[in-house]
């Protein structure tokens, strides 16, 4: 199964976020290829083992982030690759997929904070918050260890770990990975107490 410990889920939005939009449960196909020598009694338990581990983590551009597999649905007969003894199993199931989206608000954590902007990660998902997106009351702290966005007064200070709340402007999707975009300018966006 899934190792929740390799994404950095904000605590208020592991909740929340089950129940937003860009969290879905779809049915999906994938094929797995079988070495001969795991041929035996464990066959099946070997073929969905593979298939968590090849799956589970990962992120393709058209279906977003694999955060688990939650069912298999079927396991077709598996078909000899010729010349190489190998068996390619094809397998139906369903999975639960993290696919951000422009103009949702998401809840993150903050990874690092330097004079160009704020990173972040909403799960799997990394996201930038440009300087230009943060709102014109919080200025770049330089001196302050660790480095941060506050506010004259020091009411409101952003810095490394904090969870934040911030809407996606953008997102650039790849053939492995998504990235987004983010801002702080908007109404209830920012430091969550």
């Amino acid at each position: 199964m899934l190792d929740c410990k390799k994404f950095r889920w904000p605590a208020v939005s592991l909740l929340v976020i089950i129940e937003g939009a860009s969290i879905t449960g779809v049915s999906l196909e994938h094929e797995v290829l079988l070495h001969p020598r795991y041929f035996g009694p464990n066959l099946l338990n070997t073929v969905k083992q593979k298939l968590f581990s090849e799956l589970e983590g990962t992120c393709t551009g058209k279906t977003g982030f694999v955060i688990a597999v939650t069912t298999i649905d079927n396991i077709g007969a598996g078909k000899v690759v010729p010349g190489t003894g190998f068996v390619k199993y094809p397998i139906k199931y369903k999975a639960i997929l993290f696919r951000p989206f422009k103009g949702e608000v998401v809840d993150a954590v903050v990874t690092q904070v330097n004079k160009v902007g704020i990173f972040t990660e909403v799960g799997p998902l990394s996201c930038f918050i440009s300087r230009h997106s943060i709102p014109a009351d919080m200025e770049f702290d330089p001196n302050s260890n660790p480095p941060c966005y506050k506010t004259k007064d020091e009411d409101i200070v952003i810095q490394q770990d904090d969870e934040i709340r911030l809407r996606i402007v953008g997102t650039r999707v790849d053939a492995a990975d998504i990235f987004a975009i983010g801002t702080l300018m908007d109404d209830y966006l920012g430091l969550i107490s």
